[in-house]
């Protein structure tokens, strides 16, 4: 009963416990690039159906969504928040390609950053609601995300009308009452320069942002540590492992670059 899941490039990723009727843990996947360059707008859960002998089973099924769907994009995030017991993803950013009736033969794979709408899914029924916040003015794609509880954390990105990646850092609070959501945003100072980042957790309070871009041909070198405490969040340089010449001449960082 599992779907064609397409290898798909640049998706959004993320966890999500619970769940009506779900085995334990799911996997959201939202977007990205196919095969044939095009843009998905498609939403995958990926569930363990059953572990046997090592051997794990997992099931594809592919999630209709209605009401506000997110446009067909890549590098942007997805992620889960919790609020009231209850839970919703959060969908923002990344990058499209221009509208078809815009499109010429010479401009037909011409990118443009997507519009800065936050959107609600319930993951449940398939709903979705865009948010307009005045605080986000760039769908900044390729930006780093970190879910805690209620809010979403933004970090960097790169603007691609301005060709800059801003020292951004939003947070998106969400509220879940029986009502409608309410979803608010606030800029916070402390923000770092970088796209196409890996983010890890190494605890439940600490992450570690290593790779990524701070210029358009320029690899970013340095690591950081971003720790929360009493739901403040606190990023720091940390020493960098010793990299080898040839992660350091590599044109391709980590496996990711602008497309």
């Amino acid at each position: 009963d599992s779907c064609y899941l397409p290898p798909l490039r640049y998706p959004a990723t993320c966890t999500f416990k619970g769940g009506s009727g779900s085995e334990g843990q799911q996997y959201i996947i939202h977007g990205g690039k196919t095969p044939n360059n095009e843009l998905s707008d498609k939403m995958y859960v990926m569930s363990v159906v059953s572990k046997n002998n090592k051997k794990v089973t997992f099931r594809c099924t592919e999630k209709d969504l209605v009401g506000d769907v997110p446009e067909a994009r890549y590098g942007h995030s997805i992620d889960v928040v919790y609020s009231r017991g209850r839970s919703m993803g959060v969908v923002f950013g990344g990058r499209s390609y221009i509208p078809s009736a815009q499109r010429t033969t010479e401009k037909w794979n011409t990118v443009t950053d997507c519009l800065p709408h936050v959107f609600l899914v319930d993951f449940e029924f398939g709903c979705s609601i865009a948010y307009i916040l005045p605080e986000l003015q760039d769908g900044l794609a390729f930006h780093v995300s970190i879910a805690r509880n209620d809010t979403i954390y933004i970090l960097g990105g790169h603007s691609l009308t301005n060709n800059i990646r801003p020292a951004n850092l939003f947070s998106i609070k969400v509220d879940l009452p029986l009502g409608s959501p309410a979803v608010s945003c606030t800029v916070l100072q402390g923000g770092i320069s970088v796209s196409s980042a890996i983010l890890t957790p190494t605890s439940n309070d600490e992450f570690v942002i290593v790779g990524g871009y701070q210029l358009e041909n320029q690899k970013r070198m340095i690591c950081n540590i971003v720790s929360f405490e009493d739901n403040k969040i606190q990023i720091r340089e940390m020493e960098p492992p010793d990299w080898t010449p040839d992660i350091k001449h590599s044109k391709i960082w980590f496996g990711s670059n602008m497309g």
